[in-house]
């Protein structure tokens, strides 16, 4: 690949949420593409802290009830919204598959947390540059009802739930919106 077909791809890299995903399914083999480039992320001291927790066919139903159990469990009843409710657990029977990203801590605490976790946000990139570069959507949430020890029951010993990443097939012709400001207004030379 050249660098300027590496650039096109990396500028047609968007959040796809669900509500454009079609019916059809990704393959295995598909998601097991996306997950191999996943582990091919930089991390200090090869802790590989990612982990994934893949939900397809039965297990979205699972999770959507667990996701909309977990909503009423921890809003308050002023905010409580039937729709949001709702909303959740659509998200997750409109995808493909949902995967859970997660981090186990290097053991030994050899690098700082942030960095395992910068680990894990630069697997994400690679996981939507790979589906970007299949034409599949995929959109990374942080729903912070899921976020924190002991807040997602899917989790071996050490690991955190950070988020979960929709897939699905688009619909065809999605527009492009996104827009960046000029580089130029984020960059300080010092000579």
């Amino acid at each position: 690949m050249d660098i300027h077909s590496l650039t096109d791809l990396i500028k047609r890299r968007r959040s796809i949420f669900p509500s454009t995903f079609t019916d059809e399914k990704i393959s295995q083999a598909d998601i097991e593409t996306i997950l191999e480039n996943a582990q091919w992320a930089p991390n200090h001291k090869n802790t590989e802290p990612w982990r994934f927790k893949v939900f397809t066919g039965s297990a979205l139903e699972g999770l959507a009830d667990f996701m909309s159990n977990r909503y009423t469990e921890t809003i308050s009843p002023e905010k409580y919204n039937e729709n949001k409710k709702k909303r959740i657990s659509k998200k997750i029977l409109s995808s493909s598959h949902v995967i859970a990203l997660c981090v186990r801590r290097d053991p030994e605490e050899r690098i700082p947390e942030w960095e395992e976790l910068a680990a894990l946000s630069c697997a994400v990139q690679n996981m939507y540059l790979s589906c970007t570069a299949m034409n599949l959507g995929c959109y990374w949430s942080s729903p912070g009802m899921i976020i924190g020890k002991n807040a997602f029951p899917y989790l071996e010993e050490g690991e955190r739930c950070y988020g979960l990443m929709y897939l699905g097939v688009t619909v065809p012709n999605l527009p492009s919106k996104a827009v960046r400001e000029d580089i130029k207004t984020k960059v300080a030379w010092v000579k």
